[in-house]
């Protein structure tokens, strides 16, 4: 028996109950009961006796527990869409791997300390499905600090499977540091440094990443909190050599990282290729020289030049007039905050309430010009009652003189890259920077750094790392719903020239215009889309037919969320 909907016109459909039968040789069916008038919930209740199933009243189902499942299930998914899983290792105990990998999906889904993590991960507290992915049950604290002093013991072996995946011999590979504070006195790499946050009175370690040519972090490295930039770069330069196996990579570092020094003494006896970029004193003393003429760039924005005290290297001259406009206006700022401080201090020694003696004047203007660091612009003149100021009009011409230029050098031949793709490849540190970004503040929460043990506090910025690549991974499927452009062919035609500022495609600026995708459907920052996700729930399911048996059912996925695990190739339901 089954039941059948009978169209009737313009009338609502006939409900019967059927029974088909077969008399010689042919299949017919008679109609055994008319059901039209049944509720339609009875008639479904119906349908599923005659299945073969049960039907139970709609009181009769209840939802034991519901966790935020979606974020996770996309992340995890991800993770083993790449073979970050594979990566890790086989360890003895065979739970190591299943908890590093909940440190790594919880720094995206909810970055957190080692205790609330546990918490978030444990059975009968689990803020998410996780736990339950990965079948941890219950989750100490300690668990998880084990798995990541294992984690960082597999630091070497990890990093060389990512670069045999992301760096080839020849290719491009970015490097920058930065810098992050830590609570606490007894981290034996905690120093005090120069703070990239602004963190005043802090200790700080310093760390540096490498990353692909297309932004993809590969390793990370972690130093003393007052260990100069250049004096990292021979650390990365012995990891590509021998640990990753690389003869033949360029290295771009900013001008602050890759010096003549580091030139002469490190990359030169590697064999490595660099593109960085020339100080100011280096670009006024080519000036000076006549390596190149100002009046060069009244109708172009890129010339390439050599110089004999640089030999072998190519320099590639760069005017930005925008670049020009905003360092104008910065340092005309600046001189106005600094006279403005002058003008206070002056006024206060005046009327008696200021420094006295020529000694403590001195000293308060060198605070003022430490503060703005424009001392070279303005002609002081200090006396024991007080003092003169005036801005020095020739030094100011003279720095204005190269505002918007940069000249970008590089042991790079021509035949292999050339004089735009130069210039590009070193704009393309910009994606180091936003890794940065995404570690720190935005995404990972890397900072503060409250470990004591500097295996620890490698540990944990490798951790942090690990979730950053695998953000990369996932924003790189999930570009089509978020703000991220994604038609860079298209950015590309409408940028005027490799030296102008970067420009988006029509569609991304569509897409930001609108706030909506090319399908209708909203525009979501990475972290808002993982919160939409979230809500595509795990549902534990009972009845009161057998309170002692329960069933899983995933939500069903809004189009949005069904749109975002087709781009991410997940099925939320398989994991």
């Amino acid at each position: 028996m089954y039941i059948e909907a009978v169209p009737n016109r313009g009338s609502p459909p006939a409900i019967l109950l059927r029974q088909s039968f077969r008399e010689n040789g042919r299949v017919g069916k008679r109609t055994l009961a008319n059901l039209s008038d049944w509720p339609t919930s009875l008639v479904e209740g119906f349908r599923t006796l005659l299945k073969g199933g049960v039907a139970v009243a709609a009181e009769g189902i209840g939802i034991r527990r519901a966790l935020p499942h979606g974020h996770a299930a996309a992340v995890l998914g991800r993770i083993r869409a790449i073979g970050l899983d594979r990566l890790l290792g086989k360890p003895i105990d065979k739970r190591l791997v299943p908890l590093a990998i909940a440190l790594i999906a919880s720094r995206l889904i909810s970055p957190a300390s080692k205790l609330a993590t546990a918490r978030e991960l444990a059975a009968d507290t689990a803020g998410s499905s996780l736990g339950r992915l990965l079948e941890l049950g219950t989750v100490e604290d300690s668990e998880l600090y084990r798995a990541l002093d294992w984690l960082g013991a597999r630091q070497a072996a990890i990093e060389t499977a990512l670069a045999r995946r992301h760096l080839k011999d020849g290719a491009l590979v970015l490097y920058d540091v930065s810098s992050s504070w830590l609570e606490g006195r007894c981290c034996e790499l905690a120093r005090f440094g120069y703070s990239r946050d602004g963190k005043k009175g802090k200790l700080q370690i310093v760390y540096g990443l490498l990353c692909a040519a297309d932004g993809c972090p590969v390793a990370v490295e972690v130093f003393e909190g007052n260990t100069a930039d250049p004096m990292t770069l021979s650390t990365q330069i012995d990891k590509l050599k021998e640990r990753f196996g690389l003869s033949r990579v360029v290295l771009v570092g900013d001008r602050g990282m890759i010096t003549s020094a580091r030139i002469r003494d490190e990359l030169k006896p590697a064999g490595l290729d660099w593109i960085t970029a020339l100080r100011a004193p280096q670009i006024r003393a080519l000036l000076d020289t006549g390596a190149f003429q100002l009046s060069l760039f009244d109708e172009r924005d890129l010339a390439e030049i050599t110089a004999p005290e640089f030999p072998g290297e190519r320099l590639v001259v760069c005017k930005n007039p925008l670049l020009a406009e905003e360092r104008a206006r910065k340092r005309e700022d600046l001189l106005q905050a600094t006279e403005a401080a002058l003008a206070k201090l002056a006024d206060q020694i005046a009327r008696g309430t200021g420094p006295k003696g020529q000694d403590k004047i001195g000293r308060a203007i060198g605070r003022i010009e430490n503060r703005y660091k424009l001392a070279k612009l303005f002609d002081i003149a200090v006396a024991e009652d007080g003092f003169t100021f005036g801005r020095n009009q020739a030094h100011i011409a003279e720095e204005a003189r190269l505002d918007g230029f940069y000249v970008i050098r590089t042991s790079v031949e021509d035949k292999v890259l050339a004089a735009e793709s130069v210039v590009g490849a070193y704009k393309s540190l910009a994606r180091v920077e936003r890794a940065f970004r995404t570690l720190k503040t935005v995404d990972l929460h890397l900072r503060p750094i409250h470990h004591w043990l500097a295996s620890r506090v490698r540990a944990h910025v490798f951790l942090c790392m690990l979730a950053c690549h695998v953000e990369w991974h996932m924003r790189e499927c999930l570009k089509p719903m978020l703000f991220d452009d994604d038609d860079p062919a298209g950015a590309a035609c409408e940028r005027a020239s490799i030296v102008a500022p970067a420009q988006s495609s029509p569609a991304a600026l569509r897409k930001r215009a609108s706030k909506l995708t090319a399908n209708g459907g909203p525009v979501h920052s990475f972290h808002s889309l993982l919160r939409d996700l979230a809500t595509c729930t795990l549902n534990e399911m009972t009845t009161t037919l057998n309170h002692a048996y329960s069933f899983t059912l995933v939500a069903t996925p809004t189009p949005i969320q069904a749109h975002a695990f087709t781009l991410l190739d997940v099925d939320p339901t398989k994991l």
